[in-house]
This record gives C-alpha cells, structure tokens and sequence, in this order.
C-alpha cells in the first residue's frame, strides 16, 4: 500500500542521500519527543553513522534483487 507523506525540506534533502542534511536533520530531531514521549536525547542514545549507498527495492515477486 503507498501512502503520500507531506515532507519538509529538510527531510526531503535527507532522503535524497545529502549527509550534511541527514546530521543536521538528526541533531534538529534530537530534542523532539519521540511518540513514547521522551527525546532521543533523553533516551540517551550515542549518534549512529550514517553510511550513504544505494538501496534495493523489493521483488515484488518475492526473491532476492
């Protein structure tokens, strides 16, 4: 099922693979509550390494693509 989602720009240059706009995205996130209330910060967890490359769709047939 697709579903249309209404992005801001900063999360649309974070899914179109720019680095700098997926740590900046992450850092501006970190003190919004996540939907079982608490911040990541708050959550205490360490920032993860974001690693850009290409990503496979899935076969719809079900089999490796």
């Amino acid at each position: 099922m697709l579903e249309q989602l209404d992005l801001t720009d900063d999360e649309r240059q974070a899914l179109e693979g720019d680095r700098e706009a997926i740590t900046a995205l992450a850092a501006k996130l970190a003190d919004v509550p996540t939907p079982a209330g608490p911040t990541p910060n708050q959550l205490g967890h360490a920032p993860i390494p974001v690693t850009l490359g290409t990503t496979r769709r899935p076969d719809p047939e079900g089999g490796a693509s």
